[in-house]
């Protein structure tokens, strides 16, 4: 029965390829053959010449040692699927981007390299990439980080409890500031896989672990064989707090020396092999507060940004003549929640404001008024009360713990249902075209 449920599939896959084919006239151009059927949807020789020559790039810019050429295009030919169910999902379940979405999105990444939008399309440009293609790029990481965030994220909670009952079976926070760099590599195992699959996974492990500690390069054998999302980053993890580590390894990894590599770690998943890449410590928890209040104006059909600007600056005006700035707020600011307490913020510490307000606050000597200052949510008029630097560590150490769980979470949950998603979809791979 199964066996005949495998040929239906196979046939639909010829056929959906064969009108898929013929509708797109794609027989004359070889760039446009189908390379995999993914669902109802396909995946075109065109489309994955272009990553490879993207991943390529990377890999070369990074000066990594480049793997078998089968072996990387099948790598890059399994993201780029896993990619498409999650888009595919994200149109079942109504997830659509705007363009003022995607514009703000791309502007804030503008500003973050500290560039306007013209100057970070300029310098994409002097790289070799498009704008279009970035934002493209841009749309899909949105639209697949809210389907992330629709399937998973709502079952991902971290009780208070769980914080207090990690910060009491750590011997010290001191081991809570150290961060660990990390290298990962997945040998996958399928949901409800036989004993004799289960072992061949294993025992494919297993060497690729001798072969590691003899000596072969970490990233490239991450590219050639890990089956998770970071392979083609060389199983990178970036710098981890090990509150941030997966909980499967984090018990090993902080009596790892740098260099060594873990054995074999099971999981739902398969088979984990970590390497600790670089080890290093943290500063302390000294930050600065500031109390502040606002006055905002808002923009709509009525009120454009001079206006804005403007009634700011009247209320600017009338303060130096003595009116009292709360009462102005109360009967002024749209901000209605701090409007009532007379535009108050109370005390507020770095990255609890948005940037524009934070960075015009931070410039304000004790009592003074600032300038019409625009954010996202329009023009404020800001006076800092009073500042203090305060040892944070305390609440800095739940707030990162808690932090810490839940992001671990997500991720170690995201693994699995990556793994079921793929696992349980329509896909069918063209191997002779790879």
């Amino acid at each position: 029965m199964m066996k005949q449920i495998q040929i239906k599939k196979t046939l639909v896959a010829v056929i959906i390829g064969l009108l898929l084919c013929i509708s797109f006239g794609v027989y004359a151009e070889q760039l446009d053959r189908i390379v995999a059927v993914v669902e109802d949807d396909v995946i075109l020789e065109r489309e994955l010449e272009r990553e490879v020559t993207a991943v390529v790039k990377k890999i070369q810019t990074n000066k990594m040692e480049m793997p078998p050429w089968s072996v990387l295009r099948k790598q890059i030919l399994e993201k780029m699927i896993v990619e498409k169910l999650q888009r595919l999902l994200a149109e079942r379940t109504g997830i659509n981007i705007s363009q003022e979405t995607l514009d703000s999105a791309a502007a804030d990444i503008a500003q973050r390299n500290n560039m306007t939008p013209e100057q970070f399309k300029a310098e994409l440009e002097t790289q070799g990439l498009s704008y279009k293609d970035f934002l493209n790029n841009l749309r899909n990481e949105i639209i697949i980080n809210q389907v992330r965030g629709k399937e998973i994220g709502g079952r991902i909670n971290v009780s208070d409890r769980e914080v207090e009952h990690y910060l009491e079976t750590q011997d010290k926070f001191g081991e809570e500031s150290t961060q660990y760099h990390l290298g990962h590599i997945l040998i996958a195992v399928k949901e409800g896989a036989s004993s004799a699959e289960i072992q061949k996974a294993k025992a494919k492990a297993d060497e690729l672990v001798k072969k590691l500690r003899a000596g072969q390069d970490f990233n490239q054998a991450a590219i050639s064989n890990s089956q998770d999302s970071n392979a083609l980053k060389g199983g990178d993890l970036g710098w981890r707090k090990i509150a941030d580590v997966p909980s499967l390894f984090s018990d090993v990894v902080n009596k790892l020396s740098q260099g060594d590599i873990t054995d074999p770690i099971r999981s739902p998943s398969g088979f984990h092999i970590v390497k600790l890449l670089e080890v290093k410590g943290m500063g302390n928890a000294m930050i600065t507060k500031t109390k502040v209040r606002h006055i905002l104006i808002k923009t709509n059909e009525l009120i454009d940004d001079n206006e804005a600007k403007n009634r700011l600056l009247a209320l600017k005006a009338r303060i130096a003549e003595g009116d009292d700035f709360a009462v102005l707020a109360r009967a002024q600011s749209d901000d209605k929640g701090s409007a009532l307490k007379g535009g108050s913020l109370d005390w507020v510490g770095p990255g609890d404001l948005v940037k524009p307000f934070e960075e015009a606050m931070s410039k304000l000597a004790i009592n003074e008024i600032s300038e019409p200052v625009q954010t996202q949510f329009g023009w404020h008029l800001i006076q800092v009360l009073g500042r203090e630097n305060k040892d944070n560590s305390d609440q800095n150490k739940k707030n990162f713990v808690k932090e810490a769980i839940r992001k671990r979470k997500i991720e170690e949950e995201t693994e699995l249902w990556l793994r079921r998603l793929r696992d349980e979809s329509f896909v069918e791979i063209y191997e002779n075209r790879l």
